[in-house]
């Protein structure tokens, strides 16, 4: 379980840096930008990256993060909200990750699992991708106030975020091979 944490780390960290750009001094010469790269598909993002920080942040309704208090080493803790960054601070991670996921979902080239392309030109589809950016971004605010009331409304926005895409497009009549479309 040290490697799953280590595994959302490292994704968060790689998106961050991947999102992040510093302007070239005008001296510098012009390198070409790297295009995104798709290495899963969509349920491996879902499972790997949405699913367990949106996990973090319905946690938090009902447990106060700023009370947990790890029994064994943090740095080995299965559960983001006791690990090294736990408490409040997983919470904002999370969300952090919620709203840097949505870059995720629109990059081109990813699949679903049943091997259709990711709907990203469906005229919905930035939509639901707008919806959960501002859900993480709902998330991490609340987070920074420390007060599970915020955490309760942000958890529902993130709800909403998932309810409003998975109706669509993956709790379908046919399952797992008519989802995507």
């Amino acid at each position: 379980m040290r490697i799953y944490v280590l595994v959302i780390t490292a994704t968060i960290l790689l998106i961050l840096t991947a999102c992040s750009s510093q302007p070239e001094p005008a001296s510098a010469p012009k390198e070409t930008a790297q295009a995104a790269q798709v290495h899963g598909d969509l349920i491996q993002v879902m499972r790997g990256v949405l699913f367990p920080n949106s996990n973090v942040v319905f946690a938090a309704q009902s447990t106060d993060p700023g009370k947990l208090k790890s029994s064994g080493d943090p740095s080995t803790a299965t559960d983001p909200l006791l690990s090294t960054y736990g408490g409040w601070t997983a919470v904002e991670n999370s969300g952090i990750a919620l709203a840097e996921s949505a870059n995720l979902l629109t990059i081109p080239g990813r699949k679903c699992a049943n091997g259709l392309p990711v709907p990203v030109n469906n005229p919905d589809w930035p939509q639901f991708v707008q919806g959960l950016r501002d859900a993480g971004m709902k998330t991490y605010q609340a987070a920074k106030t420390k007060n599970q009331d915020s955490i309760v409304e942000a958890a529902d926005v993130v709800a909403t975020a998932c309810a409003n895409c998975h109706d669509k497009y993956r709790d379908v009549p046919g399952g797992e091979a008519d989802r995507c479309k």
